[in-house]
C-alpha cells in the first residue's frame, strides 16, 4: 500500500476546493485569505527553506515577507491558478511528498478544513472514509501529546468511532471526543470550528478549556 495514499487523494481534493473558493476567500488562520494558505502549503513542500527564513523575522500572520510575496502573485486569477498547479505537480526535490501521509495527511486534512469551514456559511463536517479516518487518528497521539503539554489535567482522546488515547496523565483528566479529523483541529487551534465535546467534571473542564485557549 502506498505510504501516500491518503494524503495524495486529500491534496487533491484540496486543489480542487481552493480551485472552487478563488482568491481572497478566508480561512480559519489568522490574517491569511486563500491565497496565503496555498502559498504557504506551496513553500513548505517545494522550498521549505523559505518558510523558515520567514519565521526568523517573527512577522504579524499574513505579513511574512517572502511567503506574502508568493501569495501577492497568487492573487489575479491567472497566478492563483498556477499555484494551485504547483500544488499538485511533481516536479523537483520535495521531500515532505516522499514521506506521505505521515508529513502531508493531517496537514492537507486540517488546511482543507480551515477553508471550508471559514467565513459566515461554513461547509458541514465531511465523513472521511473510515479508513483515512483511521488513518488520521494513527497521527493524534503525538501530536495530542504535544498540544497536551499546557493543559493542567489529565486528557484523553476518544474518537467517535472507538478509540481512545491517553496523551496526558493526571489525577483528574477530561475526555476530548469527536472525530478524528474534529480532534485534530481542536487540537492545532481551531476549537472554534471543531465539532467535539469536552467531557469530566465542571471544574477539571473549565481549567482544561482555559488552558487549551
Amino acid at each position: 500500500m502506498s505510504r501516500a495514499r491518503w494524503s495524495e487523494a486529500e491534496r487533491r481534493a484540496l486543489a480542487a476546493t481552493f480551485r472552487e473558493v478563488g482568491p481572497g476567500a478566508p480561512t480559519l488562520c489568522e490574517g491569511w485569505r486563500s491565497e496565503d494558505l496555498l502559498a504557504h502549503l506551496v513553500l513548505r513542500e517545494t522550498r521549505p527553506w523559505v518558510i523558515g527564513l520567514d519565521m526568523t523575522a517573527k512577522p504579524e500572520p499574513g505579513e511574512e515577507p517572502r511567503q506574502s510575496q508568493v501569495a501577492r502573485a497568487a492573487s489575479t486569477p491567472g497566478g492563483y491558478a498556477a499555484l494551485v498547479d504547483e500544488l499538485l505537480g511533481t516536479d523537483g526535490v520535495r521531500p515532505t511528498r516522499f514521506l506521505g501521509d505521515a508529513a502531508n495527511l493531517v496537514e492537507f486534512v486540517v488546511h482543507h478544513e480551515d477553508l471550508r469551514r471559514a467565513g459566515d456559511s461554513p461547509r458541514p463536517q465531511r465523513r472521511l472514509p473510515a479508513e483515512m479516518r483511521d488513518a488520521v487518528w494513527k497521527q493524534l497521539a503525538l501530536m495530542g501529546r504535544m498540544a497536551a503539554r499546557r493543559s493542567p489535567v489529565g486528557v484523553v482522546l476518544v474518537s467517535s468511532a472507538g478509540p481512545r488515547t491517553v496523551v496526558k496523565r493526571g489525577a483528574d483528566s477530561v475526555a476530548v471526543v469527536g472525530d478524528p479529523v474534529d480532534l485534530a483541529l481542536y487540537l492545532m487551534g481551531r476549537g472554534e470550528r471543531a465539532e467535539v465535546e469536552v467531557q469530566g467534571s465542571p471544574d477539571t473542564v473549565a481549567s482544561f478549556t482555559a488552558a487549551m485557549a
